[in-house]
């Protein structure tokens, strides 16, 4: 009876559709996902899911997860989400709210998406002033050494921290960057109960940053808001007085994510 029904309900899903309500799901989803997650909320046969997932990771819109049974989104999937909010409209509006934070303080403002190996400039507005420190839109940054980095590791479950503290050794951008796996992962609880992070010329000597979420309709990390200036001009606890004006900036990002 029951593969009757499961028939019965793939039959009422077009063919060409089926793949696009696989991706749409783990995208929604957040998290990887395993093929009998899938069977249960499409509703499609387990040959079909499985025939599909091998298509999506042969193609690279998904990959598999360190679990080897679980999919997640792969290079052509994370790269069809940056070039959705990299759309002319929506790269138009987040850049006035950039420009505008930026102006108001007066240093670098930039906005990041997480990638597999490190956090990417997706956006960025650069300080008048002369002395500026060049990271273009494109660079990719450690997660644990900067403020956009060490935010997107606060986001992630138990067990996905423990793999990525574990992988492999932390290595030390400068004297102050955390290396001790324990050590970090105090910082990113505190960073998970505050809901901002700082780099304290972790990443670079003479660099200060801060960094907040920008959140989508599920109160999921989608990206970071964060300003950055040389220690001349702002030391840490200088530049946390604009902490408000980020999260402010950010909720706005996070509205135009939802329009």
């Amino acid at each position: 009876m029951a593969n009757a029904d499961t028939r019965e309900k793939e039959s009422q899903i077009p063919t060409n559709l089926r793949l696009l309500l696989i991706l749409e799901e783990v995208a929604r989803r957040g998290v990887a996902v395993k093929p009998s997650d899938l069977i249960e909320s499409l509703g499609l046969a387990k040959p079909t899911i499985h025939r599909l997932l091998q298509t999506a990771e042969t193609e690279g819109f998904l990959q598999r997860d360190l679990d080897g049974r679980s999919y997640g989104p792969g290079p052509r999937l994370r790269q069809l989400s940056v070039n959705t909010v990299s759309s002319e409209h929506l790269r138009t509006a987040r850049l006035a709210i950039l420009r505008g934070i930026a102006d108001e303080i007066g240093e670098t403002c930039n906005l990041a998406i997480p990638d597999r190996e490190g956090m990417i400039y997706l956006d960025r507005v650069e300080t008048k002033w002369p002395l500026r420190i060049q990271l273009p839109i494109g660079t990719q940054v450690p997660f644990h050494c900067t403020a956009s980095g060490k935010m997107y590791l606060s986001t992630l479950r138990e067990n996905t921290l423990d793999g990525f503290l574990s992988a492999r050794k932390l290595n030390a951008n400068t004297k102050k960057t955390i290396t001790d796996p324990e050590a970090l992962r105090a910082e990113i609880m505190n960073i998970a109960q505050r809901g901002y992070s700082t780099d304290d010329e972790e990443f670079m000597p003479g660099m200060t940053a801060v960094a907040v979420p920008v959140l989508d309709g599920h109160e999921r990390l989608v990206a970071t808001l964060s300003v950055h200036a040389p220690t001349q001009r702002h030391e840490l606890e200088s530049l946390m007085q604009f902490l408000s004006l980020l999260q402010f900036g950010a909720t706005k990002i996070s509205g135009l994510l939802a329009s």
